[in-house]
């Protein structure tokens, strides 16, 4: 069977990838070299690109199972319990000794961040903890992938779900060198404006179709560049639109943004049609602080 076509399979959208803590303050500018500033309240949230690709998914329907580590501290609890509060099945997510990936975040006055991690347990999802979860990925429709986790692990979360017939959707964040054995896997690749930058390097075309038309070059069998709050293009299908919202903070709407598209191409849409969903999707996102709290309903993606 195609890995573009849906499959009789316990799971839409397995997630292989990182687990974060949150840890936000609002400020109204960012401190230059050796200054500070007075910031709000500290919060924490459930986060980390891989958790909320899960929780993306799950809040819109799919059957959600998520593949990494979280430490044996409060953190991983924490993310253990709002995991599975999103109906994600955690039975592959493994505790390890040490604390739990963190992410560091300062979001701006205009709904904008700027974010540190620290990868904590993430870091240690190796090439084996996926070698042992190779029925879970090939139980799923489509396999989403990150860069929050090592690299060998990614690769082979790549090749068992192209041995089982899982389509292999793939965001290179953070920016990272990507072996073109693993862009070849990808169906499709998705990055933003500045990913799309790091891996064309100097020659990257100022123009977003272009953009995504060059990457094709690189050899994924498909492309989405987001655009924030211009929509995103999908190579050689053009543009499309977002709805236009007030911003309150953008954590975690590009993660948003891929859930919804892993799970629409799950469902058997086309990559454009799951494109125009996943945009609407990550416009609603950024209404709310946060980034799993923020992530809509069907119902409220339907009400946008």
């Amino acid at each position: 069977m195609s890995a573009r076509e849906p499959a009789a399979r316990p799971y839409d959208v397995v997630v292989a990838g990182s687990a974060n803590a949150d840890l936000v303050v609002r400020v109204e500018r960012r401190p230059a070299s050796g200054e500070t500033v007075a910031g709000s309240d500290l919060a924490t949230f459930p986060g980390g690109k891989g958790a909320n690709q899960a929780v993306a998914a799950a809040r819109l329907g799919a059957r959600t199972a998520l593949l990494g580590r979280v430490g044996d501290d409060g953190h991983g609890a924490l993310l253990r319990a709002s995991l599975e509060r999103d109906g994600v099945d955690v039975s592959r997510l493994a505790a390890t000794p040490g604390p739990t990936g963190v992410a560091l975040i300062t979001v701006g006055p205009e709904g904008d961040n700027s974010i540190i991690v620290s990868p904590g347990a993430n870091a240690r999802l190796t090439e084996e903890d996926v070698a042992g979860a190779a029925d879970l990925i090939g139980a799923a429709r489509v396999l989403s992938l990150q860069l929050e986790v090592p690299l060998p692990a990614v690769l082979a979360a790549a090749r068992a779900a192209e041995a089982a017939g899982t389509r292999v959707v793939f965001n290179p964040s953070p920016p990272a060198p990507v072996p073109a054995g693993l862009l070849a896997l990808c169906d499709p690749l998705i990055v933003n404006e500045h990913e799309a930058a790091f891996l064309l390097g100097e020659d990257a075309p100022e123009d977003p179709e272009e953009r995504a038309s060059a990457l094709l070059t690189l050899g994924p069998r498909s492309v989405v560049v987001t655009l924030g709050a211009e929509g995103a293009v999908v190579a050689g299908e053009g543009r499309v639109p977002s709805p236009r919202v007030t911003a309150v903070d953008t954590t975690g709407a590009g993660d948003a943004f891929t859930g919804a598209l892993a799970w629409r191409l799950a469902r058997g849409d086309g990559l454009r049609e799951a494109a125009v969903f996943a945009a609407r999707v990550g416009a609603a996102a950024v209404r709310r602080p946060g980034a799993q709290s923020s992530f809509p309903t069907a119902e409220e993606v339907e009400a946008l």
